[in-house]
């Protein structure tokens, strides 16, 4: 794929898009309600905040569910298999709901519809959808929903295009932690990734636009905020003046933002500047996401991973150095095309010696148009079965070890809601993002909590408030 350059939306473009939003309010026979349905990520779940908002601005309410509503947008996920199978077969189940209300709209968007030819073929085979469109058009929502309305046609728009669209409404699913997207799209290229070809190629919003997001959400009361991109230790390529993602957080710890988190990082991009700020920052959370994806060095160059086993190890041991008990998980994939049993037990070891707080453990799924489907050796079901159940066995007892050392320990919980064991108890995370229970009511839901850790029950700390 040769290299693009972002297309940056204008004030123009975006106030049209604002006039489609009137046309919509105005439309007599137009939807009330939505429901929006998110699949994968957070940038995803953060994608689905800005098209509620939208929604919202077009007059709808938020629905209490899919059957009440009057338009449903699936927004779509395709890193894995079973995420675009399980978006297809809610899809064809709202064909029955539609039988008991003729007048629902159905909406398709997100990675699955930008793939190459996806769109067409959801439209050919699924009929009653009546809009789909991809992840460089979701800022075209207004337009493309008034376009549906108006049309006994399904409308469907798929941009080859590297957008970036600032001041689109936001519905926030809470009022005291946000997500800011920082960067879109990804150039790594691992042989079995999807993500550059429906997400586009590596670009990073301005930092001054970010910081003013930052500011506007702290003033808002905002207490943590999670940085998104697909690679964020690559934030600030194409960007004038040599910004770095480390120079990004600096400024943002400077702004008293009480708590501040980010995913996902590249073990290739995390550089000794990045390390260095988060050992002096006041409010980075020690707690790092760094995908390691297997624990052997060939199958790690057939992932075009571009690091090696005692590469990652290093950057391991900094981050350990650098911030003493600092929360490291991870994402592994098993039954990489040739993987031996040999190289399994490389990725095992590797996790003995690391001893994360949790992994995301997948089998790999073959993705069309990547590389990796097409490399000889695809590795039998039964055997990747066996190897990701033998992964999470002993993740589980890192797991139990790596929490062990929070026993007797002060932690810090942002409180997000009543524990589902007792309206007794409120639970959160951590600052290292660990969950937490705690003694509590509704009242402290989005509040900061001072706790002591007594207990550990399953992959929860148990604490007493200080």
């Amino acid at each position: 794929m040769a290299d693009r350059k972002p297309v940056k939306v204008t004030e123009e473009q975006l106030e049209e898009q604002r006039q489609f939003m009137r046309e919509v309010r105005a439309l007599p026979q137009r939807p009330r309600s939505y429901f929006v349905v998110t699949y994968g990520c957070q940038m995803n779940a953060h994608d689905s905040e800005i098209l509620a908002g939208m929604l919202r601005d077009m007059g709808m309410e938020e629905a209490h569910d899919r059957e009440n509503a009057d338009f449903v947008l699936f927004n779509t996920c395709c890193v894995r298999d079973n995420a675009e199978r399980r978006a297809l077969g809610n899809v064809t189940w709202l064909k029955e709901v539609r039988k008991r209300n003729p007048n629902l709209v159905i909406g398709v968007c997100g990675c699955m519809i930008q793939q190459p030819g996806m769109a067409e073929k959801i439209m050919k085979q699924y009929r009653f959808v009546d809009l789909a469109f991809g992840t460089s058009n979701l800022y075209r929502l207004p337009e493309l929903l008034c376009r549906t309305l108006n049309s006994d046609r399904a409308v469907v728009e798929v941009e080859d295009e590297d957008t970036i669209a600032e001041d689109l409404p936001v519905r926030r699913l809470r009022q005291d932690a946000a997500y800011i997207t920082i960067m879109y799209g990804c150039d790594n290229f691992c042989s079995y990734c999807i993500v550059p070809y429906v997400r586009g190629r590596e670009r990073s919003r301005d930092m001054d636009d970010i910081l003013r997001e930052a500011e506007t959400l702290r003033n808002s009361g905002v207490k943590e905020i999670m940085l998104l991109g697909q690679n964020v230790n690559s934030y600030g390529k194409g960007l004038e003046g040599g910004a770095t993602f480390a120079e990004l957080l600096r400024r943002l710890d400077d702004m008293d933002i009480p708590r501040i988190r980010f995913m996902t990082s590249h073990p290739k991009d995390l550089s000794d500047e990045l390390i260095d700020v988060m050992r002096g920052s006041r409010h980075i959370l020690p707690q790092f996401h760094l995908p390691v994806q297997s624990g052997s060095d060939e199958i790690l160059r057939q992932m075009n991973r571009r690091y090696t086993r005692e590469q990652y190890l290093n950057r391991v041991r900094a981050l350990r150095d650098a911030v003493p008990g600092i929360g490291l998980t991870t994402d592994i994939i098993v039954g990489f095309p040739g993987e031996t049993e040999e190289q399994f037990q490389d990725t095992m070891s590797l996790v003995k010696e690391v001893g994360y707080d949790s992994a995301f453990t997948f089998i790999y799924s073959p993705r069309k148009g990547t590389r990796a489907a097409a490399m000889d050796g695809q590795i039998n079901e039964a055997v990747a079965t066996d190897r990701i159940q033998r992964l999470i066995a002993l993740q589980d007892q890192c797991q139990k070890e790596a929490m062990a050392r929070f026993l007797g320990q002060e932690e810090e919980v942002l409180v997000e809601g009543l524990s589902r064991r007792s309206d007794k108890a409120v639970s959160g995370k951590g600052r290292h993002g660990v969950s937490i229970t705690l003694p509590g009511t509704e009242e402290d839901v989005g509040q900061i909590v001072r706790v002591r850790v007594n207990e550990i029950k399953n992959n929860t700390l148990m604490a007493e408030r200080l």
